[in-house]
């Protein structure tokens, strides 16, 4: 018997419930999930390039006594860093060259992961996990990206 012949007869037990529950709930828009993905990671970086920004001669200030990243100058590390989180955070909200902007986002949490808070790492699985999402699955339809590879296949037929 199916759920639909079990509903007709008056058979529906705890177990078809929870079936048809997970079947509606997967039918949630994953394209919705993305853009909360999207913009949930960007305002975490947007916020902290920011910062970056108001702030700058703090920034170099914490680079120096707090961060004290290897191999380049605090007030180097201060602008490559509030530079990357402000442009590829505007990049994720606009949804374009989302795969792309992902890359110096991970790379610069996994030098902070590794050189300036090693404990930090429920955050870093976090942001991590939702950066390597974006970049395997993309943006989805709510995104530039997605509105430009539509444009372009339309051109290319």
């Amino acid at each position: 018997m199916t759920a639909t012949e079990d509903t007709l007869t008056g058979r529906w037990g705890p177990r078809l419930w929870f079936v048809a529950i997970r079947e509606r709930v997967g039918r949630f828009p994953l394209s919705i999930l993305q853009l909360g993905m999207r913009i949930g990671v960007g305002m975490v970086f947007f916020n902290a390039g920011l910062l970056k920004y108001r702030s700058f001669e703090f920034a170099i200030k914490l680079f120096e006594d707090e961060y004290k990243v290897p191999i380049l100058a605090p007030a180097v590390a201060a602008r490559i860093a509030m530079i990357n989180e402000l442009t590829t955070s505007t990049l994720l909200f606009l949804g374009l060259a989302t795969r792309l902007a992902t890359l110096p986002l991970l790379g610069m949490m996994s030098v902070i992961q590794i050189f300036v808070y090693p404990n930090a790492w429920p955050d870093h699985v976090l942001w991590g996990s939702v950066l390597i999402f974006l970049l395997t699955r993309g943006p989805g339809v709510l995104s530039l990206d997605y509105l430009i590879e539509r444009y372009f296949r339309k051109r290319g037929q």
